[in-house]
């Protein structure tokens, strides 16, 4: 039998053609403690800007993934748009464990505000957009500006604030101790050597030890617990039929994201769809991604 858990992303993930952007930038350092802690640039065909920013934050379980495979894809429709695409690579739970990497994606918006004037950014109108692990960081760049536990401002930077404007998360984990709980709930549940609680999961290799045995640390790392009124809107959608990271888990977020902005979340359960499913890139789902955008960046 493989000794991969069944939840991870096969590796390596394919890298997307960029072939038809005319205008990129490859492998750009916005920090220098890791080899990890690089951006690409993709900028639209015409214009000088400042242009608003989307943040690709890559998926992967934590583990694996990075800024240029065929996650990045979907996003590349947002140059159309007349946006700035930024792919972030960030350190993965083999290197360093959590919040490295939370640090990591503070630093990238912290230098992409440093840098706005040379990169034709709009240091004022910054989204971050991932899915499953990169939903999980682009919800928690969304929830945690300005906690002092969460960042790292040795990484560079340090004056800049470390807001977005916006968030959209694609089937993100959330609460830790709870998912296999909820993939039970859901008719998933995972086979005994493969749960989400194991010592090899992915979320307990990201914390550096089995989460049942941290709870104040799975507390630590969930975006629930940073939710408080003055956030930016949110666009979370999920899979009803998600046999990796149960629905629960962004419904729940959404749910109490909600109850303190009433305005500022956007949910909706893709009712077909599994982890990582096409539908979620299809050109009516991209849309609706793109139509939040508009909204939440054009003022």
């Amino acid at each position: 039998m493989s000794t991969k858990p069944h939840y991870a992303v096969p590796f390596p993930i394919p890298e997307a053609n960029t072939d038809h952007i005319k205008r990129k930038m490859f492998d750009l350092p916005y920090a220098h403690s890791s080899p990890a802690q690089k951006l690409d640039i993709y900028w639209p065909e015409e214009g000088n800007g400042p242009f608003p920013v989307v943040i690709s934050i890559h998926g992967g379980a934590f583990m694996g993934g990075d800024k240029r495979d065929i996650q990045i894809k979907p996003m590349f429709e947002v140059l159309k748009y007349n946006y700035v695409l930024v792919g972030v690579n960030y350190r993965l739970s083999g290197e360093a464990t959590f919040p490295a990497l939370i640090h990591d994606i503070k630093a990238a918006i912290r230098w992409i505000r440093a840098n706005a004037r040379t990169y034709l950014f709009d240091p004022n109108r910054i989204a971050t957009w991932g899915g499953s692990a990169g939903g999980y960081l682009s919800l928690m760049a969304g929830v945690t500006a300005g906690i002092r536990e969460l960042d790292d401002p040795s990484l560079g930077n340090a004056a800049q604030p470390d807001h977005v404007q916006a968030v959209v998360s694609w089937f993100p984990p959330t609460d830790f101790l709870k998912m296999d709980e909820q993939l039970a709930e859901s008719g998933f549940p995972p086979p005994p050597e493969y749960t989400h609680s194991g010592e090899n999961s992915p979320e307990s290799l990201l914390l550096g030890r089995k989460i049942t045995d941290v709870p104040d640390l799975v507390r630590v790392a969930n975006p629930e617990t940073y939710i408080r009124p003055g956030l930016p809107p949110f666009f979370i959608q999920h899979g009803r039929l998600d046999e990796t990271v149960p629905y629960q888990q962004s419904l729940h977020f959404a749910n109490q994201l909600a109850a303190v902005n009433p305005q500022g979340v956007t949910y909706e359960i893709l009712p077909e769809a599994r982890h990582a499913d096409s539908a979620f890139e299809t050109p009516q789902n991209i849309q609706k991604v793109l139509n939040f955008l508009d909204k939440a960046l054009r003022f």
